[in-house]
């Protein structure tokens, strides 16, 4: 089952509505006494039905989640479409790149998720909330914004999965937030990268590998794969769900 509501996110885009889509597993309906982990993710346009993805192919995550029967709520926002909103509220840290300058946001956003959107999903769906329930995931900026999240808000997530994360944003500031934050010792990363994105960026094996390095300073387990033949796009991310997906069941 998919709900879709129509939300605004105040604090950032005041009167811009944008859509809301929740899944809950179809066996809900069968036993009302059962609650679910949440799965929190960025670009919820992308993710469900192709007619509402940016380049008119989605990752297929219905079909994914009713075929192979996983027990979890999503909860995903969409992103704000308007000139650079996406990247201001997707970016953790203020940063310049060729698209101008960027307000970085991503505080603001995670900040509204966490105090107001998580409260309003577990207030009206069947959530287990507690942070041993609850996760994150997103692929490019919302890669990086999951690992943004489970390091500065990870006494609320306690799993990330990032899918081709964008750690060239900002680079240097992400390595230095992980470095001075507080992890909870809980917490583990799934990251992983295309193979034919490395063909065009080389250097982000070396950024990837230097964020996992910092990571695994600090205890914290990460899963690091290179996909074959991987591209920077939702097909291709679609491939990656059942390892995602099992990476969030399993301890």
């Amino acid at each position: 089952m998919i709900f879709i509501e129509n939300i605004t996110i105040e604090c950032l885009t005041n009167d811009q509505t944008r859509r809301l889509y929740i899944y809950v597993p179809e066996e809900a309906n069968d036993h009302p006494d059962r609650n679910y982990p949440v799965v929190y993710m960025f670009d919820g346009h992308n993710l469900f039905f192709d007619e509402h993805a940016t380049y008119g192919k989605s990752w297929g995550l219905k079909t994914f989640l009713d075929v192979n029967n996983i027990p979890m709520i999503i909860a995903a926002v969409e992103c704000n479409h308007e000139g650079n909103g996406r990247l201001n509220e997707y970016s953790p840290y203020p940063a310049r790149c060729s698209y101008g300058r960027i307000k970085g946001y991503g505080g603001i956003y995670m900040d509204w998720l966490v105090n107001e959107l998580k409260p309003y999903i577990d207030s009206h769906f069947p959530t287990l909330p507690d942070r041993s329930h609850t996760f994150i995931s997103g692929s490019s900026m919302g890669g990086l914004m999951s690992i943004f999240a489970a390091v500065q808000y990870s006494d609320y997530f306690s799993k990330a999965a990032c899918l081709s994360p964008s750690v060239w944003f900002g680079y240097k500031k992400l390595l230095e937030m992980i470095h001075s934050s507080d992890i909870h010792p809980e917490t583990s990363f799934y990251m992983d990268i295309g193979s034919e994105e490395l063909k065009k960026k080389p250097i982000m094996i070396y950024r990837m590998l230097d964020v996992e390095k910092e990571l695994k300073k600090k205890e914290i387990p990460v899963r690091f794969r290179i996909i074959e033949d991987g591209t920077h796009t939702e097909a291709s991310w679609e491939q990656q769900l059942p390892v995602v997906f099992s990476f969030f069941m399993n301890p």
